[in-house]
């Protein structure tokens, strides 16, 4: 063994703290301490005194000794540069070198002691590499605190949700039952008995559908022998909504015969993230653009892929007859963007507007459901289509850590971002401090990455910076670059200036939707 143990004591050898990385007796170590300030020769300059059995190389602190006990076989030098290593740990550490403040964090300093010196030799570490392993544990905890509170939040969603379910089915329930007893010459017309049990069924987030009523045909539910009973009995489902404080739930009347409605207006909520919802129109139109990109870390494009479509969708049966002029395109995309229209939409004329328009002037566009009529693809490497430009830039120290540089840039002016994550790979076992950033950051436990969060990247806004220190000097290590987004407007700059009628040229009201999604967005 070379370092017996790691001491803080008083100038007369009270132990304020001691660390042994030896088996040795409470009795011992006091007795090594106790002896220790009489050995020490008056008006000597010397960091280190020696026993016929073990040497002490100390130093002072304010007014207090650390020391290290050690046998005489240690080399002196190392053991002097592990010294001044726990003097600037306990420095960094404590306020003040008083007893009080030392005692009081006993327990961080010995974790670091032991950082420092593992059974009796010294570790390969620096005072930020000690910071950095000591503050992980708080930073566990921290990340075990939010997926704590999500998992509350999202128990309570599921609660409300489920709430709703139950209530839905219970007006359902009423309803059928009122429909099925007045087809009966005696019966009691707009009452049933509620069934106390029943499976909700599995309902859509994405959209709502009619169930028709049911014939009069059909035999109603049988009512009980009781009669009808005064006063009632709260069932299941009314008890769930009292518990979440009597929250009023806007319910369709979903028994009524279904009749033509509007295709959804919008995409799933899922998809769309925090982009606001667009109200729709008789004439609706749709654009969706997915796109695909692989940078290279030292600029250029690897691959970029991006796919996009046009939706229409009409709720009104006079407006089917109706043609869509094209904006001219808002982007240098030119000729390398590849339309492709539906079969039965006439090709664009060269030389002329973009018109998407049925090619039999007498057939209409389908009424009551989503038609693409329009789609195109570009696929290159034209570093100037970038929608969003991320620089990611590490610098190794000579400490054993790396001090990280990322910024993002918004390049196309087409689309306003929302929902902006850019994850950064961590080196493992180690985790960042921030010195400085635009919107959030967190740290993803799934992953080890650190996921940076923009709620909105917009042209007057467009432009951010991340700057963090961690531990690790492999540059490679925080590749590949994630980012992820949900943009509103077309990368293409596709859309649609106007909608007429083709019988007599008159403009048409219509509402459109553009979202711009995310498939694979790499720094690689």
């Amino acid at each position: 063994m070379v370092v017996l143990a790691a001491s803080i004591c008083t100038k007369g050898g009270k132990a304020v703290l001691s660390r042994q990385f030896h088996p040795m007796t409470r009795t011992r170590i006091d007795s090594l301490l106790a002896s220790f300030p009489k050995l020490i020769p008056t008006n000597s300059q010397h960091t280190s005194v020696e026993t016929s059995e073990v040497r002490y190389v100390y130093q002072p602190l304010e007014e207090l000794y650390i020391m290290l006990i050690t046998n005489k076989a240690s080399n002196i030098l190392q053991d002097i540069d592990t010294l001044h290593l726990f003097a600037r740990v306990v420095s960094d550490m404590c306020r003040t070198a008083d007893e009080r403040e030392i005692q009081k964090n006993s327990f961080e300093l010995l974790g670091a002691f032991d950082e420092i010196v593992s059974l009796g030799y010294r570790e390969q570490v620096n005072l930020m590499q000690v910071r950095s392993v000591l503050e992980m544990e708080s930073h566990e905890e921290k990340i075990q605190d939010i997926i704590a509170r999500n998992k509350e939040a999202e128990a309570k969603e599921e609660l409300k949700r489920r709430a709703r379910q139950l209530e839905m089915q219970r007006r359902e329930q009423q309803k059928r039952a009122a429909v099925g007893g007045s087809s009966f010459g005696g019966g009691i017309s707009g009452y049933a008995p509620v069934p106390q049990r029943f499976e909700a069924p599995e309902i859509s987030s994405t959209a709502r559908t009619s169930s028709p009523a049911p014939s009069s045909s059909v035999r109603g539910p049988a009512f009980k022998g009781t009669g009808m009973k005064l006063g009632s009995k709260k069932t299941r489902q009314a008890e769930l909504l009292d518990a979440l404080g009597g929250e009023a739930l806007a319910v369709e009347d979903i028994s009524a015969p279904p009749t033509p409605i509007p295709v959804e207006a919008v995409a799933p909520q899922d998809t769309r993230g925090s982009l606001p919802i667009v109200e729709a129109e008789s004439v609706h139109i749709v654009v969706k653009e997915q796109v695909s990109i692989s940078l290279m870390r030292e600029g250029g494009v690897k691959s970029m892929t991006l796919i996009g479509d046009m939706n229409l969708q009409l709720s009104d049966p006079s407006l089917a007859h109706i043609k869509l002029a094209l904006a001219p395109p808002s982007t240098d995309f030119g000729s390398d963007l590849q339309f492709k229209q539906h079969p039965h939409v006439a090709k664009f004329v060269p030389g002329q507007d973009k018109v998407v328009a049925l090619k039999d002037p007498s057939r209409a566009f389908p009424v009551g459901q989503s038609l693409a009529v329009l789609k195109w693809r570009y696929a290159g490497h034209d570093e100037s289509y970038v929608p969003l430009s991320i620089n990611c830039w590490p610098s190794p120290s000579n400490d054993g850590t790396c001090e990280v540089n990322i910024e993002y840039e918004l390049e196309n002016e087409n689309i306003t971002l929302h929902d902006v994550i850019i994850s950064i790979p961590l080196p493992t076992g180690s985790y960042p401090t921030v010195s400085s950033h635009t919107g959030e950051w967190a740290i993803n436990p799934s992953s080890h990455s650190l996921d940076w969060s923009i709620t909105q990247v917009t042209p007057e806004d467009r432009s951010g910076t991340l700057e963090f220190t961690v531990g690790g000097d492999d540059v490679g290590t925080f590749f590949p670059v994630k980012v992820s987004f949900i943009g509103k407007g077309s990368l293409a700059g596709v859309s649609v200036a106007s909608v007429s009628r083709l019988d007599n040229s008159e403009e048409v009201v219509f509402s459109s939707d553009s979202v711009v999604n995310t498939d694979e967005y790499f720094v690689v």
